[in-house]
């Protein structure tokens, strides 16, 4: 994976790809419509943002590049690339139970707040790229 040069991109899968954590200076790109829905990005290296219709989706601390974002009825799952482990928090139901997974391997049951933020750290500087998946509990 590579980091997104446009910010936010649709890729053939009809999945979302943003961010570049490599930048030094903060970027954003507004009004990107995808699906019917309008996203908004700010990127750079200590910092990655998403927002969808003007709700929070997405933020990693620091920056990362997030590819193949792809949205459910039961949750999330994404490729996020980044120099550093990184925080990172979703928009997900309000007071929802999830199963994370991370490289396929389960990282917990957590419960979104009643925001629907969720928080999961993923370690990056050694592996470079991990794949995050985020199930609804039944």
């Amino acid at each position: 994976m590579s980091v997104i040069d446009e910010l936010i991109r649709t890729e053939s899968d009809e999945t979302i790809s943003f961010g570049n954590h490599t930048l030094a200076q903060k970027a954003k790109k507004e009004d990107y419509e995808h699906c019917g829905d309008l996203y908004k990005v700010k990127t750079y290296n200590t910092m990655t943002k998403l927002e969808k219709n003007g709700a929070f989706l997405y933020e990693s601390v620091p920056g990362t590049s997030v590819s193949h974002l792809k949205e459910t009825d039961d949750g999330m799952e994404f490729t996020v690339e980044g120099a550093d482990d990184a925080q990172i928090t979703v928009g997900l139901a309000d007071d929802t139970s999830y199963e994370v997974f991370v490289n396929g391997a389960s990282a917990g049951t957590m419960k979104t707040n009643l925001g629907g933020k969720l928080s999961v750290s993923v370690e990056l500087a050694e592996t470079g790229e991990v794949k995050v998946e985020i199930k609804k509990q039944q």
